[in-house]
């Protein structure tokens, strides 16, 4: 790398830091997810706007590749903080409610994503028409967990019934939507002649559980009184690293690697261990390296030739990823007997994409599933559902007050009591981690 390159780098990182914290706080501000300003940076500085010459001017051609690792780099420690974060308590303590709510609101938008990709070939279908149609089936049941634990926290909603029901539900989403998007990379035959190796990845995943993890919880039950260790943090970086590149060898996708080696990692009695871990990465991946990652995305989003064609299709595109998520959590809380401001608020929720949604479409155009144009429609989708979340819950619900983490009388059952008309409390109350992603 020489002078030239380090000094624009070096710019551009300066630019996409402030830009993203500025439009960051904007977004804040009008009551929206912090992403939602993030994304619309990274969108900004692409080439939708004035034909690409602000990206030109700040990210010329020498420095992409560089900002693309970094990206992944970000990407890859995101993920394992999912990962770290995921907990299955929630859904066992949660009932057959959640897993009800949560295969409903995975297979409707699964089934009509995958019905919308047989229209969608058309004009943006890939050689691959099995791996395409799949993959319109995952991108439409996505629902971002992150995204999802910030709303409710900043409703004061996190430890209520319906709060502790939406997180396991989208904690069962995570895990489906990753185990649906892990086969299709699979099959898609993004490893090319080493095909192969994908057969080594139930190996992989048993010794994960079933070595690593036992040694990892002995070795963490040694060092938890002394504390985060510059030591144990090398240790923990390098292993999610290498979790990530070894899924990335097998053919599968670096994402999986890093969101395993998070999942894994012991939970009882490392909670001061693990919040110093989140807290060290958190930082660095929450102001530099996620807003690098939302501008190599950004960079990809050209929505200047959108014509009316291109129009319908994204109507299409938001009809089928908002109404199928929604009805389909909907319909299976009405089901069990949830109230209906409830059950609308519920899949409301689900309804949120952000960063996650990102995630998954940039799988997808890396390995050839969908093209560019068809991938900036779907980045306006995961914006939009992602925002609406906010405004809709405040009409369903009320604006929060502080004060009544129930929300409004009728709607959310008794706080005292931890119950709603004609049912049970959802499950326990839990107090999510908080990303503001």
């Amino acid at each position: 790398m020489n002078a030239h390159q380090t000094t624009s780098l070096l710019i551009s990182l300066a630019v996409v830091v402030l830009l993203a914290r500025l439009l960051g706080a904007l977004a804040r501000r009008c009551g929206q997810p912090a992403v939602i300003g993030e994304v619309l940076a990274g969108v900004a500085l692409g080439p939708s706007l004035f034909h690409g010459a602000v990206s030109d001017v700040f990210f010329p051609d020498s420095v992409r590749p560089l900002l693309g690792a970094l990206a992944a780099v970000g990407v890859a420690v995101f993920m394992f903080l999912v990962g770290l974060e995921w907990d299955a308590g929630l859904i066992r303590g949660s009932g057959s409610l959640a897993a009800t709510v949560s295969f409903s609101s995975i297979l409707l938008p699964f089934g009509l994503g995958a019905a919308l990709a047989l229209y969608l070939m058309r004009d943006h279908g890939t050689a691959d028409r099995t791996a395409f149609m799949l993959f319109m089936g995952i991108a439409m049941s996505i629902t971002a967990f992150p995204v999802l634990a910030r709303i409710l926290t900043d409703r004061g909603m996190a430890g209520t019934p319906l709060g502790v029901l939406a997180l396991a539900c989208a904690s069962i989403d995570d895990v489906l939507a990753w185990s649906l998007l892990a086969a299709v990379v699979a099959i898609s035959g993004s490893a090319g002649p080493d095909q192969w190796r994908i057969l080594l990845a139930l190996p992989y995943l048993l010794g994960m559980l079933f070595v690593l993890r036992p040694l990892l919880r002995r070795v963490m039950a040694r060092r938890t009184a002394g504390g985060l260790t510059p030591t144990l943090f090398a240790c923990i970086l390098a292993g999610l690293l290498l979790s990530a590149a070894t899924t990335e060898w097998l053919g599968l996708h670096y994402i999986f690697g890093a969101f395993l080696f998070g999942v894994i990692l012991p939970r009882t009695g490392t909670e001061r261990l693990r919040g110093a871990v989140h807290e060290r990465l958190g930082q660095m991946s929450n102001t530099l390296l996620l807003p690098v990652f939302f501008l190599v995305a950004g960079l990809q989003v050209d929505l200047s030739g959108l014509d009316a064609s291109g129009l319908g299709d994204l109507g299409l595109i938001l009809l089928v990823a908002v109404g199928g998520k929604f009805a389909g959590a909907f319909t299976a809380a009405r089901l069990n007997r949830m109230p209906v401001r409830q059950s609308a608020a519920l899949a409301t929720l689900m309804n949120t994409r952000g960063l996650t949604e990102l995630i998954v479409l940039n799988v997808g155009l890396q390995l050839g599933i969908i093209g560019q144009e068809l991938y900036s429609l779907m980045v306006v989708m995961a914006v939009v559902t992602t925002a609406m979340a906010g405004p809709l819950l405040s009409r369903l619900l009320g604006r929060p007050t502080g004060n009544d983490p129930a929300g409004p009388a009728g709607s959310a059952g008794s706080a005292e009591s931890g119950r709603t008309p004609g049912r049970a409390a959802y499950g326990p109350a839990a107090e999510p981690a908080v990303k503001d992603v």
